[in-house]
């Protein structure tokens, strides 16, 4: 496997998880052991959410980690002016690219969204911000269509793209086909995987994503997620080291504090509790490792 980075999302898919919502104080403890943990990236909420949001997106921010800070934005330029009002200036815009997502959902059409894209990139490059795209429910798109959005957002200077498997319908074999399609289509352009544990399959479509070539993967602390969740951190790092020798120099004994803290917070059970309401959360190990984070 080639060098990648890996994006934690528990403060906001994480907390899209039914019945969950961090306190401010916890999102700001959990971010810190994040960045104690070394990953690279935090995404660290939805500042269009209101007023509570937005002050834990602006503390975190404020706390001069070593790991990058990011928020999740819809093409609204309301959304990101709610995110740089914050202090943020690493911005995710995801927009809906399956017909499904855009019509059924939205009432839109394909050009709508490709004009929204477009409006909400220009605003974002006016303040400096360092942008990523998401393409929201890729795994169900028309495969042209998700192209000319993603040539778009790279025409109009954007690195990286969000492949997301909204809905957690892909399999590792299909995983590794698409995003090595898609990498081979976009050159240059980075390529992220955002996978959904519906099928229980999270975890291999994201390490199949790292095996085609994706250089930035999504994962959540136990697996907490909308739904079923996401891929679990704490079994992607050991999936890497036990399976492929990997390693990043994290500082993996911080793994049973992370998950502790987070099942805690989040009012789900470590398995062997004795307490119901568990199956997010799964043995971190003291000894896993994981793949060499990019800067």
């Amino acid at each position: 496997m080639r060098h990648f980075s890996i994006l934690d999302t528990t403060l906001r898919d994480g907390e899209q998880a039914p019945g969950v919502a961090f306190t401010g104080r916890e999102k700001v403890a959990i971010a810190r052991l994040l960045d104690r943990l070394g990953v690279d990236q935090i995404e660290a909420g939805t500042p269009a959410m209101g007023e509570l949001e937005q002050q834990a997106v602006r503390a975190i921010a404020g706390l001069g980690l070593r790991c990058r800070v990011s928020t999740w934005n819809r093409l609204l330029v309301t959304d990101i002016q709610a995110s740089l009002a914050c202090g943020v200036r690493d911005i995710h815009i995801s927009g809906p690219v399956s017909d499904l997502q855009i019509r059924s959902k939205l009432g839109k059409n394909r050009r709508w969204v490709l004009a929204r894209l477009e409006g909400a990139l220009r605003f974002a490059a006016a303040y400096g911000c360092r942008v990523a795209v998401g393409a929201e429910d890729a795994s169900r798109a028309d495969y042209n269509f998700l192209l000319e959005y993603a040539r778009l957002a790279r025409q109009m200077g954007v690195r990286r793209l969000r492949y997301a498997d909204t809905v957690g319908v892909l399999d590792p074999l299909t995983t590794f086909e698409r995003i090595s399609r898609l990498k081979a289509a976009l050159g240059d352009m980075e390529i992220e995987f955002h996978g959904h544990n519906d099928f229980g399959l999270a975890l291999a479509n994201t390490v199949a994503a790292l095996k085609a070539g994706a250089a930035c993967v999504d994962a959540t602390v136990g697996g907490l997620g909308e739904r079923a969740g996401n891929a679990s951190l704490e079994e992607l790092l050991r999936a890497l080291q036990g399976l492929y020798g990997v390693r990043t120099g994290l500082q993996t004994a911080l793994l049973p504090r992370l998950t502790r803290y987070v099942a805690r917070a989040a009012g789900r059970p470590l398995p062997g509790s004795g307490k119901s309401g568990g199956g997010f959360f799964r043995r971190g190990g003291d000894s896993a490792t994981a793949g060499n984070i990019c800067r």
